[in-house]
């Protein structure tokens, strides 16, 4: 209760003191004071023994715009005469900063996006994965794929896969002051490099930049590449390999598009579907990434690179063609039409990449020919496929005097006939008989000879009925 209140309620000093919780002497120096026609005495400022640099604290907050720690600050503030504790200069850095703060906040307003304007793109690390993640800002579609390196050839190459997968392209691509994609800086002035202009330009979008030491500017795919880090690496690393963490990521991906998003609660998959109508249409061919060599292909229909040979197609022998490496993939590119020809996986130098379906299908088995030259191999060879399964079979059992028995051979088809000797042939074939003798042994034996058959079905022989007793007809009991 207030003492003059008190005073009036009760009429006594000390009856007033303890309504207020005071002295009676105070009271009546209140009352005294009131009465007189007097206010409240002015109570001049308490010192603090921070003032003496309360304004070099302010300069130098000002100066760093509000960055500078107490830590930092302190030294200098102890040589300008401070000598209180540190937690007490804390207090007075944290309440200029919070001064500064609320003259100089630059008053940020929530973004709003069109359909099919913005892409936002941007590149994390995790245990020793490289995240590339992609958001599309009005759907909040999110494409998030793995790496090992942050290259242009790498960061482009899986843009283009992100359009790909979102069936369109956006009229802006944001990202990050990245290194890979800037090319330098002149008056806070982003320069793109000139391969991410033709990639542009291929596909038809406007490049652009965020602001430097932003990262409100981007936050959108800013809290994606944290969401990718501690709900997919974190819960299912390690890896196999890269491969196998992309298809986690594919998975993943499929798996939150298709939940209700927080921010705009709706189905990121569903809202593409209606933003897909506004991007623009892919190219028909896709860009080419990378640093691309020419190569001529050679007499196997193959190309050379890295010291290892990867096949193309036969069509393609004697021409020049492009070769570029993506993702742990070689690409060979028809440079006239831009056509990929062929796609290989890297392989180690001396190694051979080669794929049936340039040549037609698989390589057929070897074979050597039979070819007579002399008169009495021709002449032998003239009677047909026997006689070169007997060549062959001759020579494949180590039969060295094959080649002086065939005068040998051609006078027993000359005395006995082409039809006799033909098949006392094909019988020496069957039983892998090789000598000359041989063939005259089974001219000799004639016609009777037995001949070898293959196993035919099995007998079936119709055997008759008989009574038959069970067994219980020679139990124990049944016998007495």
């Amino acid at each position: 209760m207030d003492i003059i209140s008190a005073y009036r309620e009760v009429g006594t000093y000390r009856g007033a003191a303890a309504l207020s919780g005071t002295t009676p002497k105070t009271v009546k120096r209140v009352i005294a004071r009131h009465e007189a026609g007097g206010g409240p005495p002015e109570r001049s400022p308490r010192e603090r023994n921070f003032d003496v640099v309360a304004g070099l604290v302010a300069e130098r907050v000002g100066k760093s715009q509000g960055r500078i720690s107490a830590k930092r600050l302190l030294p200098t503030a102890r040589a300008a005469g401070y000598g209180g504790s540190p937690r007490n200069f804390r207090r007075l850095v944290a309440a200029q900063k919070l001064l500064w703060r609320r003259d100089h906040h630059r008053g940020r307003r929530p973004a709003v996006w069109s359909p099919g304007e913005h892409l936002v793109i941007d590149w994390g690390s995790e245990g020793g994965l490289h995240v590339f993640c992609a958001v599309l800002a009005w759907s909040r579609f999110r494409f998030v794929r793995f790496a090992a390196d942050e290259r242009a050839a790498t960061t482009l190459a899986l843009l283009a896969e992100c359009f790909e997968v979102l069936g369109g392209v956006p009229g802006k691509v944001l990202a990050d002051r990245m290194g890979c994609l800037k090319g330098g800086v002149v008056a806070n002035v982003v320069v793109p490099t000139a391969e991410y202009l033709r990639f542009a330009a291929h596909y038809g979008f406007r490049p652009d930049f965020c602001e430097a030491n932003d990262p409100e500017s981007k936050g959108i795919v800013e809290n994606l590449v944290g969401y990718a880090k501690s709900d997919l690496v974190v819960a299912q690393a390690p890896f196999a390999g890269l491969a196998a963490a992309n298809t986690a990521a594919t998975a993943w991906c499929a798996e939150v598009n298709g939940a209700v998003h927080s921010e705009i609660c709706a189905v990121p998959v569903e809202r593409l579907m209606i933003e897909r109508e506004l991007l623009a249409p892919l190219p028909s061919l896709r860009a080419s990434i990378g640093r691309m060599v020419t190569r001529k292909v050679d007499r196997l229909s193959c190309v050379r690179f890295g010291s290892a040979r990867y096949s193309v197609p036969t069509r393609l022998i004697g021409e020049q063609v492009g070769v570029r490496t993506d993702d742990g993939r070689l690409l060979v590119v028809v440079t006239a039409t831009g056509e990929v020809a062929a796609e290989h996986t890297l392989v180690a130098p001396g190694e051979a990449s080669v794929r049936d379906e340039h040549y037609g299908g698989p390589r057929p088995v070897p074979r050597r020919a039979v070819r007579p030259k002399t008169v009495a191999e021709k002449e032998f060879c003239a009677l047909g496929p026997v006689a070169e399964a007997f060549i062959t079979g001759a020579a494949a059992a180590g039969h060295t005097r094959l080649g002086p028995e065939l005068a040998e051979l051609n006078t027993l088809r000359a005395a006995h006939g082409e039809g006799e000797f033909l098949a006392a042939l094909d019988r020496a074939v069957a039983f892998s008989r090789w000598r000359a003798a041989d063939v005259r042994s089974i001219l000799a034996a004639g016609a009777g000879l037995p001949l070898p058959r293959a196993a035919g079905d099995p007998l079936r022989v119709d055997l008759p009925a008989v009574p038959v007793r069970p067994l219980a007809d020679y139990a124990l009991g049944s016998l007495s």
